[in-house]
């Protein structure tokens, strides 16, 4: 296949790639997909269904290319899948989000085994606070995702999967050990036996690192010493099957960080910058859920969820801040299949969001419920997928969204797609309520997005390509005009409102191939994301990003190679140039059971800024060992 695609052409004519991937797939050489071989996805419909039968676009990073992977956390994988962008003040173990399809990190909901996560006074999720060695899948939709989940998903979500317990009982491990004396070890053990079933993981990340801000930077807050971070986590999920088809699960995560990053402080009696501080973020993330599901006749199946968040984060050197967001949800959902391939779902869910925190006087609450309806099915070459939502919120006020989507085979293993939907983002307790910024009548942000796709598959290999356009109005920013804030004099500085709107539009063209010994996953990303009213580029945006990650094995090798490539960006008023990042591994099998491996991370030692004068770490070296054991019944 020939995909040589101009990077000016498709960042100014996104339909230029589309037209590109039509002409090229259906000459791609292969046998049609079969059923058998699809990847399995909750979060396209959250009911299981094949990828290959979604309308949507999803994506699934399965255990297999996540043990593989060479990336340095979970936000590092994720922007190698295409369509995401990274967010990340330095290195690993530092504040990070993901920027899905141009929107901001607020625009993208994460769920971790169904429960919503993230702190409700940032709106957002930092995924410093999970350790990669605890998930066994992740599965993305990109797009407008509200009509199924609600409020946030402007740019789509992320569903983290944990380890699970099926089949035989295994134990693992693995060590790392890498320069800037940084480590990384965890245990895991899964399996089920008669009606139990149970995974369980324990894991720790340390760096010494690098110092998170560069000299000279614009806030004087640089601070030579090394701004390392510790990060513990475990894991438990597991259930009993009352009978055949009736299973009730629990499952819990707690996941704690110690960072230190740069920062500045103005202490008393002479208010002058301090940047001498021992900085640290104290973050702890915690969930517990209790889930039922069963099969109440061969065409309907109930299931039930209640499920608590906590997101703790005390942050600070001398003068600590602290922000506890609580989360209490309870969801019913039922699936309803009364012919084959056709399936309706409806579900009832009831959000409780409480907020604590130094700068609020008190507990801020807040209550979500939701219905909503979905259908997903198909008539021989047709594909249909329509859902709408409705969320009634106590503070910001009701808010209904919808998607409807329709697919065409073209021919087996080849499908024509469109898309259409909306979604909105709910202002956070900060834009409410913060002190001197928040503002109580500020609502919520609304989109209304559109996109098109063509999907190829074989049995060795799938090639992806979506262009897509979405308009976001009502954003959240910042107003420093005191004539549109509250008469407090509090608000002398300005506020939060509802001003904003953005354009985006953009292109993904992702795709995969294993043959023999070989095994290849790609992602060329074109953005164009920009304020409609000033036409600037939003910030922390590239034009087009690239990654390709590759395998090779031979007997008891393996080899591989990553390459990613990020254009540049504007950030805080200055041009961050583009840079490329490569990786290279070596996996050893010399037991039955164990494997040594090896890899360079940033291998050319490329220096570049992840955000406005922020420090990424350089050449690492790390190598390690792996125990698996094998099926025990």
């Amino acid at each position: 296949m020939d995909l040589r695609i101009s990077v000016s052409r498709c960042s100014r004519r996104p339909a230029a790639c589309l037209l590109a991937a039509l002409v090229v797939a259906p000459h791609a050489r292969g046998q049609p997909a079969r059923n058998d071989l699809a990847p399995i996805a909750i979060v396209g419909t959250r009911e299981p269904a094949p990828v290959e039968r979604l309308v949507g676009d999803v994506v699934v990073i399965d255990a297999e290319r996540i043990r593989a992977s060479s990336a340095d956390s979970i936000e590092d994988l994720l922007r190698r899948a295409g369509g995401m962008q990274l967010s990340r003040n330095g290195g690993p173990g530092q504040n990070a989000a993901v920027l899905m399809r141009g929107t901001a990190a607020s625009g993208t909901l994460v769920l971790v085994d169904g429960v919503r996560v993230g702190s409700a006074t940032l709106g957002q999720f930092d995924f410093s606070m999970l350790n990669l060695a605890d998930i066994e899948r992740i599965e993305v939709l990109r797009g407008p995702a509200s009509s199924l989940y609600g409020a946030d998903a402007l740019g789509g979500v992320i569903l983290i999967v944990t380890k699970q317990g099926r089949g035989a009982w295994r134990f693992g491990a693995h060590a790392l050990a890498g320069e800037l004396q940084s480590s990384a070890v965890d245990a895991s053990v899964a399996g089920s036996q008669g009606p139990l079933d149970l995974a369980a993981s324990v894991a720790r990340e340390a760096s010494h690192g690098v110092s998170a801000l560069r000299p000279n930077d614009a806030f004087g807050a640089f601070n030579p010493d090394r701004d390392g971070y510790v990060r513990t986590s475990a894991s438990v999920r597991g259930g009993y099957a009352l009978a055949p088809g009736q299973r009730i699960g629990v499952s819990a995560l707690a996941s704690r960080i110690n960072a230190q990053f740069d920062s500045v402080e103005f202490p008393a009696p002479s208010f002058m910058p301090d940047a001498s501080g021992d900085f640290r973020n104290h973050g702890e993330t915690r969930l517990a859920a209790l889930d039922y599901r069963g099969t109440v006749t061969p065409t309907w199946t109930t299931s039930a969820r209640l499920s608590t968040q906590t997101d703790d984060l005390e942050s600070g050197a001398r003068e600590v801040s602290r922000f506890v967001t609580r989360r209490q949800q309870a969801t019913w959902q039922n699936a309803w299949t009364p012919w084959a391939g056709q399936q309706i779902v409806g579900a009832l869910e009831h959000l409780d969001e409480s907020v604590d925190g130094t700068p609020f006087a008190g507990t801020l609450t807040r209550r979500t419920s939701a219905a909503l309806l979905g259908y997903d099915g198909g008539w021989q070459q047709w594909h249909v997928q329509a859902d709408a939502r409705h969320d009634d919120n106590s503070v910001y006020g009701g808010v209904t969204t919808g998607k409807l989507g329709i697919g065409y085979d073209l021919r087996p293993g080849l499908t024509l797609r469109v898309l259409g939907g909306t979604a909105f983002r709910a202002p956070s307790f900060n834009d409410l309520f913060f002190p001197g910024f928040g503002v109580p009548t500020v609502t919520s942000e609304r989109s209304h997005s559109i996109e098109a796709g063509v999907r190829w598959r074989t049995d060795d290999a799938s090639l992806g390509a979506t262009v897509y356009r979405n308009r976001i109005n009502d954003l959240i920013v910042f107003e420093p005009d005191r004539t549109f804030c509250p008469p407090d004099p509090a608000y002398d500085f300005g506020c939060a409102r509802n001003v904003a709107r953005a354009r985006i539009r953009g292109a993904t063209l992702d795709g995969t191939w294993t043959r023999g010994r070989f095994d290849v996953h790609a992602a060329i990303d074109f953005l164009d994301a920009h304020d409609a009213d000033t036409g600037e580029r939003l910030p922390r945006r590239a034009a087009h990003q690239e990654s390709v990650d590759a395998h090779w094995s031979r007997g008891d090798w393996k080899t591989g190679i990553a390459v990613l490539n990020v254009g540049a960006r504007p950030d805080a008023g200055a041009q961050l140039g583009s840079y490329a990042l490569v990786d290279l591994q070596a996996f050893w099998r010399f037991a039955p059971r164990w494997q040594a491996e090896a890899k360079l991370t940033n291998a050319f030692d490329r220096r570049y800024e992840p955000l406005r004068d922020y420090n990424a770490p350089g050449r690492q070296a790390w190598i390690g060992v792996r125990y698996e054991s094998d099926g025990v019944r």
